[in-house]
C-alpha cells in the first residue's frame, strides 16, 4: 500500500488548520481599542468623559460713602457818584448785592453678596486643541418632588491636571462656564413677588 498521497493530504489539511488557529502568544497584535498594561483611564481624546468637581464660592461686600460739600459765595459793591450831564447833576445810588449758594451730598451704600455652590458633573470631551488641550462639555438634568435643575459646565482643560481618578477641580478648568436653571415648586420662592417687582422698577432710589 501506498503511504505518499495519505501523507501529503495529512499534511495539507494541517496547514489549513494551523493557518485558521488564533495564536495565544502575549505578543499577538492587539485590537485599536485595546489600553497598554501601563496606561491610566485619563480623558484624552475626543469622546472620554472626564469629572468635574465644582466647588464655587462668590463673596462681595462692596461699601461706599460719599460725603460732598459746595459753597458759592459772590458780592458786588458799586459806590454812588454824582454825574454831570451837562448842566443837569445827578446822583448815582450806592448798590450793594450778596448772592450765597451752597449744596452738599451725603450717600451711603452697603453691598454684600456670598454664593457657594458644590457638586460634581460628568462632561464630554468634544474637541482636542492643537496644543493638546481638552475643550469639554457636559449637561445633567435632575427632575424630584417637582423641582427640576439643569446644570451645564464646559471648559479648557490641560490633561497634566487631570487626577489619577479621572477628575479635575472647577478652579483648574480655562474659560470655565457653568450655568444652574432651577425650575419648580421652590422657584417661586426664591424670587421677588410681582408687586415686589414692580416697586423696584418704580422707585428711584
Amino acid at each position: 500500500m501506498k503511504r505518499g498521497p495519505w501523507i501529503l493530504a495529512v499534511c495539507v489539511a494541517g496547514m489549513i488548520l494551523a493557518a485558521n488557529a488564533t495564536a495565544g502568544s502575549i505578543y499577538a497584535k492587539k485590537n485599536q481599542t485595546a489600553k497598554g498594561v501601563f496606561s491610566d483611564d485619563k480623558a484624552g481624546k475626543v469622546g472620554d468623559v472626564l469629572t468635574i468637581i465644582i466647588s464655587e464660592n462668590s463673596k462681595v461686600d462692596n461699601k461706599v460713602n460719599r460725603d460732598l460739600q459746595k459753597t458759592t459765595s459772590n458780592d458786588v459793591n458799586f459806590n454812588g457818584k454824582d454825574v454831570q450831564v451837562g448842566s443837569i447833576i445827578t446822583s448815582i445810588p450806592s448798590l450793594k448785592f450778596q448772592a450765597e449758594s451752597s449744596k452738599s451730598l451725603t450717600g451711603k451704600s452697603d453691598y454684600k453678596d456670598e454664593r457657594k455652590f458644590e457638586d460634581r458633573i460628568t462632561v464630554i470631551v468634544i474637541d482636542v486643541n492643537p496644543n493638546g488641550t481638552l475643550v469639554v462639555m457636559g449637561t445633567r438634568e435632575r427632575e424630584s418632588g417637582g423641582d427640576k435643575q439643569i446644570i451645564q459646565a464646559s471648559g479648557i482643560v490641560q490633561p497634566r491636571d487631570i487626577l489619577f481618578d479621572n477628575s479635575i477641580r472647577s478652579e483648574q478648568v480655562a474659560n470655565f462656564k457653568l450655568i444652574s436653571i432651577n425650575d419648580g415648586v421652590t422657584k417661586s420662592y426664591n424670587e421677588p413677588g410681582w408687586l415686589g417687582k414692580i416697586v423696584d422698577f418704580l422707585w428711584p432710589f
